[in-house]
């Protein structure tokens, strides 16, 4: 029998702000996340990109020293999602052993990795701090996140890039439908805003270099797109079972009715110009809602404003829903709030979860000129998504092939 899977706790960490309800008030007011960076290493390593989306709340601000010092930034902003989305849920009362977590990030500890190594180089194996390991794996947070809620049902992680934690999601719905959890915290953390990724996505054409407007930088289905803004941050959703939240009086935002993965097995990079595993994964996450394409009345896409992939994923949306793609209101958030890598299908999640409850699409700023071969359904403005039944996804495709789809639907 399936179970209906809701969520019932929401929580965030970005460069639009330090929670949940900032970040989404923030994208609606059209915000922009992208700002220069005033690091001491921009000039020294002679970045060509030299801004980035960093956390508008830096975490130092939130935790406890003792706490952030044993974490790498990656996982601090873990924790502080994970801590507001269990708050927004009411703190569910639920035994230990029937609590999980499936947590993801693209790329884990890469500060303390590069730190230590740093550290090494110039002061010797005696300065390395015994907390590196710990500090600097990709399982980091979902211990850390485990360890903080005493989480006993289980404690995974998921690395598939920009896929990761909508992957996570589509987890945790898989989990919840065994039976191995009645409640479960999902979702994905990145802090990789740092020289290496810098120069080498900039290596690869990868990013943007509009150095002198960082602001709109970041412009999805625009005709003069140049490449994607690096990002940081976490977000995190409480999922449980309908009934458990029923039993406890929780508010519910949302029905996580669907998820689903998939590979292209095409290249490490690029997506398939066919679109044929990322339609794949919108229609295995819809026959688990056990919906139809055309019930679907918003997209939150992936949209990275990369030249290439933006119109890879418009190929795969199209061959989905056809021409009646053109009619459904899409939401390229990453325009405000850059691209969180491994954190960026979580933060998307609570925004398409807000998006199907208040009926609103968030706007996709800095569109100047639409390419004319992307003709989908965008505003720099809130589109209204009416009265009716909302079935909403969410859509992440990382390197390596890796296609990641969420579905909720309003209750």
């Amino acid at each position: 029998m399936t179970k209906k899977i809701v969520i019932t706790g929401i929580g965030a960490t970005s460069p639009l702000g330090g929670t949940a309800r900032d970040s989404w008030n923030a994208l609606l007011a059209g915000e922009s996340g992208a700002r220069t960076l005033e690091h001491e290493w921009v000039a020294q390593y002679d970045l060509p990109v030299q801004f980035a989306a960093e956390a508008k709340v830096r975490p130092e601000e939130v935790l406890e020293r003792p706490v952030a010092k044993r974490l790498d930034p990656s996982s601090q902003f873990a924790l502080i999602s994970a801590k507001e989305a269990w708050a927004d849920a009411g703190a569910p009362d639920v035994a230990p052993e029937r609590l999980g977590v499936d947590y993801a990030t693209g790329i884990g500890g890469i500060w303390t990795l590069l730190d230590a190594w740093d550290t090494l180089r110039e002061r010797g194996p005696r300065r390395v701090l015994p907390m590196t390991v710990p500090m600097l794996m990709p399982n980091a947070a979902s211990a850390a996140i485990s360890m903080h809620f005493e989480a006993r049902a289980f404690a995974r992680t998921v690395a598939s890039a920009c896929a990761s934690s909508t992957e996570s999601i589509a987890n945790a719905y898989e989990h919840l439908q065994l039976g191995l959890a009645d409640v479960v915290i999902a979702g994905g953390s990145e802090s990789a805003v740092h020289p290496i990724t810098l120069a080498s996505f900039s290596s690869m054409q990868a990013l943007s270099r509009r150095n002198d407007d960082p602001a709109t930088a970041s412009r999805p289905y625009s005709v003069d797109r140049d490449g994607f803004v690096m990002g940081e941050g976490a977000a995190s959703l409480v999922l449980e079972t309908e009934e458990h939240a029923l039993a406890r009086g929780a508010r519910i935002y949302a029905e996580l009715a669907g998820g689903a993965v998939s590979a292209d097995s095409y290249h490490i990079t690029a997506n398939d110009p066919e679109g044929r595993g990322a339609s794949r994964a919108v229609l295995d996450a819809l026959a688990q809602a056990g919906a139809q394409p055309d019930e679907v009345t918003h997209i939150n896409a992936h949209a990275t404003s990369t030249p290439v992939g933006d119109i890879a994923e418009y190929v795969a949306l199209r061959n989905v829903f056809g021409d009646r793609v053109h009619e459904i209101p899409i939401s390229a958030t990453k325009a405000s709030t850059g691209h969180l890598l491994g954190g960026t299908g979580a933060l998307e999640a609570v925004f398409t979860v807000l998006a199907i409850q208040n009926r609103v699409a968030p706007p996709t700023i800095n569109l100047s000129t639409q390419d004319p071969e992307i003709p989908l359904l965008v505003s720099g403005e809130p589109q209204p998504l009416g009265d009716g039944p909302q079935l909403a996804i969410s859509n992440s495709f990382g390197f390596g092939g890796h296609n990641a789809v969420a579905a909720f639907r309003s209750v």
